[in-house]
């Protein structure tokens, strides 16, 4: 069976909350790649950054779904159903 999203029904229009990681930004820390969130914008640093920013904010938030904020990339992943999305169908 494959795997499912049960979120994708949560999927906002957003407007990013930043250019970069909101919450590295404030501190002048650096990441590696971003993400951002599908449900209020949030821009946070990926797993590989050191603050791992975006995964805090799913966890403070319970926001389900992240999409790469990286140019050209078109995936984003599920925390709640640990899943990848492909959003390069998507219009």
């Amino acid at each position: 069976m494959a795997e499912v999203c049960t979120h994708v029904d949560e999927i906002q229009e957003v407007t990013p909350s930043a250019r970069g990681c909101e919450d590295c930004l404030k501190t002048g820390d650096s990441w590696v790649h971003l993400r951002i969130c599908m449900t209020c914008g949030h821009v946070g640093c990926c797993d590989s950054s050191k603050n791992k920013h975006a995964t805090k904010h799913f966890h403070s938030t319970r926001h389900p779904i992240i999409a790469s904020f990286e140019p050209g990339e078109d995936w984003g992943w599920c925390y709640v159903d640990q899943v990848e999305l492909d959003f390069s169908e998507e219009e």
